[in-house]
């Protein structure tokens, strides 16, 4: 998820659309919260890590 929201950051950047750049920081901050969570033991999603 946090590979998949810096790709769609750099298309939005390189071709100007706004809306690939607002998904991808939408999808960093998802990520990071996910993999946050899932390294301090919290289960997510019914898994005990988030890869």
């Amino acid at each position: 998820m946090l590979i998949l929201g810096v790709i769609l950051l750099i298309i939005g950047w390189l071709t100007g659309l706004s809306i690939l750049w607002t998904i991808g920081i939408i999808l960093i901050v998802v990520g990071a919260i996910l993999w946050i969570l899932g390294s301090v033991g919290h289960a997510v999603g019914g898994r005990r890590h988030y890869w």
